[in-house]
């Protein structure tokens, strides 16, 4: 998959940094960012609102300090990401770095307790009085908008003050956002109320003005919009605060990931050797923090414990629970010489793991990073919405003031104008855009981590949307890649000389197994596993032939398996029978083994590479999302045909070479299809990377995941089914949100400068776009996979 080191070094070649950005409020912000840091020759920057960073890519010569600096110009504050440096897969971002939380509430120049929430709880205390006030002239008693001015001055100024402050940072820097037109509108509604009350005759005793949903026609220097600037400043807190708090929660997966890790490890020290005691056993166990850990370093783990990195088992056997890492709920079994990866968690057994990897290098950290990048790419619909909230902020303040102009040429009255002018301004932030891919792709990229499921970027979610076509690869794919016995042909059984044993199918497959026992072969192993270990008997005079068989004596008889020609080499005569069950094996596209007894032919024992137990499930559930399946495979004809025959695949090209897989990905494009390709070998990685959705299979090679645009980490075919239908859901949710960002603000910028809406409605209407959009993404939580597990 398409990653590249982080750098972090000032005097590092070119490479990649994450920059963590302070102020960002919406999406011209973001590109205003990317404009800046891309104003230095060679570099690329893509900023994400959701998380609040900028993965940037740099050339040779160029310093991080002047990234930093470039994002300083832009009227924002960035820090360089640190990356793992020893064994720190697991450490907990930071709680103003962890992609979820605002950094307003760290970067307003206030401490401590003094957050968005809080500023959001006292501005609201101040201004449910004004806001009542207003509305309700019954209680309007003598002198109550001076009451209002009292308490509405501070939810402005105080309250606000995250937005004025990045308004002046960015006008200061000829820039204007989001927060402009917050600032302009509630300062317009609040110095018009000044101006009313000082200069007008809003200030006399007994002042007294109906509230309306509507503008009112009443004389100018008699209204006075206190409740707008204090509301409009609350709503538009609680919607910050809601934003944040469901940002954060939508980065959840990603945490989750983050934070398994130990954060402490026993290892295995040597320690001075006691009298009479060897020195290969003075060893003794220490409890180290896990940065402390290094490869080579030999460690314990318990059941209950996590494995604290990537490791090799030298000693002990367990079952290990998985399902974090790779979504699958069933622990798996692991002995010595299995290899464990970090994080996991040892449900049952003891382990001593020697580590392979740590820190940045783990499997964990490796699948962090993926989803890391996967949830800063920008896709094609978010860029176009980004070029258009750059234009947006100017166009909104000039129709404002043409609102403005529009009313007082038609004769209106200066009151209707200024309320038509400030609704306008407040209702048309464009939040809504700079959240709604980001926040979504947040979500179904943490959601298909969780399932095992890693996705590169919003490319993978709008190709898997179009494909109509997957092709398959068979070998550890749909299949296991593993051999198992698959039958077993009697020979000869109607001789009387055969005994019991050589006359039944469990019989011949017990001495066999019993035999095998002894060979590393994989038709050995798969042989032997097929028979229960207590079934098994003792061999004697077990002997070898390298490639082509194994005989010895089992239960006082001789036996012997093998190929055909090793076990006429014996002596032993082939007969009719056995031809024509060697030709039926060959013709289904088995591998056949001839077993021999007390120097006969008995048995011709098959064995197939094992389908996997959710292929079949998975084909449906691929037809069923309109997907044709095709078998492409560069094994024989014959067993080709037999494992799609299996999984009703119509559709099968076989005996290609990895070129061919290519060419074949090719033609079906040229018939106008759109393809996905899953696979997961070397020979796989060329036609990943040429069809229009590369899937790579979680036990597959590092080339075919290089060329892939989604990565399965959990084993079984149902993941690429989920893969297809995440990626289009999450796909579907990007467009919803991208669709009611713009109708939002299509829609009521004309309603507003007709006068139909109230300030204070439009702010509670603008707050609550981007509070919809993050919950609409938030749906991405409950995707369930497509084939049960």
């Amino acid at each position: 998959m398409r990653t590249t080191d982080e750098v972090t070094d000032e005097n590092a070649p070119s490479g990649t940094a994450t920059l963590l950005i302070d102020g960002m409020t919406c999406a011209s912000c973001v590109a205003r960012v990317e404009k800046r840091l891309e104003k230095i020759d060679g570099v690329s920057a893509r900023v994400n609102l959701a998380t609040e960073k900028a993965r940037v890519t740099f050339p040779t010569g160029v310093a991080l300090d002047e990234l930093v600096a470039a994002v300083g110009a832009a009227g924002y504050t960035a820090t360089v990401e640190q990356p793992p440096k020893t064994s720190t897969p697991s450490s907990p971002p930071s709680a103003e770095h962890d992609g979820g939380m605002s950094h307003m509430d760290h970067g307003d120049g206030t401490t401590g307790a003094t957050t968005l929430t809080s500023r959001l709880v006292v501005s609201s205390v101040l201004a449910i009085p004004v806001v009542i006030l207003a509305m309700v002239p019954a209680w309007q008693f003598t002198n109550w908008q001076w009451l209002s001015l009292v308490l509405a001055t501070p939810v402005v100024f105080w309250g606000g003050f995250p937005f004025h402050r990045s308004t002046a940072v960015t006008l200061r820097h000829g820039s204007v956002t989001m927060d402009t037109l917050i600032t302009l509108g509630t300062f317009a509604a609040y110095f018009w109320s000044v101006w009313a009350l000082f200069f007008g005759m809003a200030g006399m005793p007994g002042m007294r003005h109906e509230f309306s949903l509507l503008p009112t026609g009443e004389d100018p220097s008699s209204a006075i919009y206190l409740e707008v600037a204090a509301g409009v400043t609350v709503l538009l807190l609680l919607g910050r605060v809601i934003e944040n708090r469901s940002k954060r929660s939508a980065g959840e997966a990603l945490r989750s990931l983050l934070e398994l890790g130990a954060r402490e490890v026993t290892v295995l020290r040597d320690r001075p050797a006691r009298t009479g005691e060897l020195l290969a056993t003075a060893r003794e166990e220490v409890l180290v923090p896990i940065e402390e850990l290094a490869v080579g370093d030999v460690f314990v783990v318990r059941p209950g414990e996590k494995i604290a990195t990537d490791g090799l088992v030298v000693e002990g056997g367990a079952a290990v629970d998985a399902s974090m890492i790779t979504g699958e709920s069933v622990p798996i079994d692991v002995s010595a010489g299995d290899p464990v990866t970090g994080g996991t968690i040892v449900s049952g057994g003891r382990l001593f793991v020697r580590a392979s990897a740590i820190g940045a290098d783990t499997r964990l950290s490796h699948i962090a990073r993926l989803v890391e990048d996967a949830q800063t790419e920008k896709g094609r619909i978010q860029r176009l919405a980004d070029r258009i909230s750059a234009v947006f902020v100017p166009i909104v303040i000039v129709l404002a003031l043409g609102t403005v102009a529009t009313w007082l040429l038609l004769g209106g009255s200066s009151a209707a104008a200024f309320s038509a002018a400030v609704a306008v301004l407040i209702i048309a932030c464009p939040c809504a855009l700079g959240l709604a891919t980001p926040v979504a792709l947040l979500v179904g990229t943490g959601r298909g981590a969780r399932l095992g499921v890693l996705i590169t970027g919003p490319d993978a979610l709008e190709a898997a949307k179009g494909v109509d076509t997957v092709v398959l690869d068979k070998t550890g794919t749909l299949t296991t890649g593993e051999l198992s016995v698959s039958g077993v042909t009697l020979i000869g059984a109607a001789d009387s000389d055969a005994g019991e044993d050589g006359t039944t199918e469990a019989g011949v497959l017990r001495i066999a197994a019993s035999l095998e026992v002894a060979s590393e072969h994989p038709i050995a192993r798969a042989i032997v596993a097929a028979v229960p270990v207590d079934e098994r008997v003792e061999v004697d005079d077990f002997r070898s032939t390298d490639g082509l068989g194994v005989q010895g004596t089992v239960e006082a008889r001789p036996v012997a398996i093998g190929r055909a020609s090793f076990v006429a080499g014996l002596g032993i005569a082939r007969g009719e029978d056995l031809d024509s069950a060697l030709a039926a094996s060959a013709a289904e596209g088995r591998t056949a083994v001839v077993v021999a007894i007390d120097g006969r032919v008995r048995a011709v024992v098959e064995l197939s590479d094992t389908v996997r137990t959710d292929s079949d499930e998975a084909v449906r559930a691929f037809r069923a999302l309109g997907l044709e399946p095709v078998l492409l495979t560069g094994d024989a004809a014959a067993v080709a045909r037999r494992v799609a025959g299996s999984l009703g695949i119509e559709r099968v090209v076989a005996d290609v070479l990895p070129e061919g897989k290519v060419d074949e990905i090719r033609r079906l494009q040229s018939e106008g299809r759109s393809v996905a390709m899953v696979g997961d070998g070397v020979n796989d990685a060329a036609a990943l990377a040429a069809a229009d959705l590369g899937i790579a299979m979680g036990g597959g090679t590092d080339a075919a995941m290089h060329a892939a645009d989604i990565t399965l980490v959990r084993e079984g075919l149902s993941g690429a089914v989920d893969a297809i239908a995440l990626s289009r859901r999450t796909l579907g949710i990007i467009r919803g949100n991208l669709f009611w960002a713009f109708a939002y603000n299509v829609a009521a910028i004309p309603l507003a400068a007709l006068g139909l809406l109230n300030p204070m409605i439009a702010g509670a209407a603008m707050a609550f776009s981007s509070v919809f959009v993050v919950l609409n993404s938030l749906r991405l939580r409950g995707f369930t996979p497509r084939v049960p597990r």
